[in-house]
């Protein structure tokens, strides 16, 4: 297991897709949909950040909980991408490769949800 959040494959990967977000509601379309461009913004945003607060949880069923969240707020990304789409913000094209990152993270969250579940350490903290 990784010794910090720095070290999770699934860490990483949100950071990049971030990024891959934030490129997009920097285009000057999103000036005249605040909400949508903030809605996908915090969403995106908020994957890693949960992971990375679940991290220094002391118990892995709290940390698989934030898991959890990360895994729904990944999902959200992914609904306002369509969204994005659907008003001429982005090409579906553009949507696909990140929406397939999200989807890959989902599927590593689900995979380290597993293993916290199944660990269930009561002191994660030395």
């Amino acid at each position: 297991m990784a010794k910090n959040v720095e070290e999770l494959k699934v860490y990483q990967k949100a950071l990049v897709a971030a990024g891959e977000v934030s490129a997009i509601i920097r285009r000057p379309s999103f000036n005249r949909e605040l909400r949508l461009r903030e809605q996908l913004g915090s969403s995106s945003e908020r994957v890693a950040s949960l992971i990375a607060e679940g991290s220094e949880q002391s118990t892995d069923k709290h940390f698989a909980e934030y898991c959890y969240r990360a895994k729904g707020s990944a999902r959200e990304t992914r609904t306002q991408l369509i969204v994005c789409v659907q008003r001429s913000h982005i090409s579906e094209s553009e949507r696909i490769p990140v929406d397939r990152l999200y989807e890959e993270i989902g599927k590593m969250l689900n995979g380290l949800i597993t293993h916290l579940e199944r660990e269930n350490r009561k002191h994660r903290r030395p």
